[in-house]
């Protein structure tokens, strides 16, 4: 009976890193960050992408 309850114990220990080694933490596809905007373009958290700011 010691042991089954090892089991669970560990079991329900070892859950939250599991789901996080099978992707919840993240997705496969690299992010593009503002540091990989070329010069003269600013990163829009709207779109998630490099933009040309409009000048005034």
């Amino acid at each position: 009976m010691k042991t089954k309850a090892t089991l669970a114990a560990l079991a329900l220990a070892m859950t939250p890193s599991l789901a996080l080694a099978w992707g919840g933490c993240g997705s496969m596809t690299p992010q593009q960050t503002a540091a990989a905007c070329s010069d003269g373009q600013v990163w829009d958290s709207d779109t998630s992408s490099c933009i040309t700011p409009l000048s005034s």
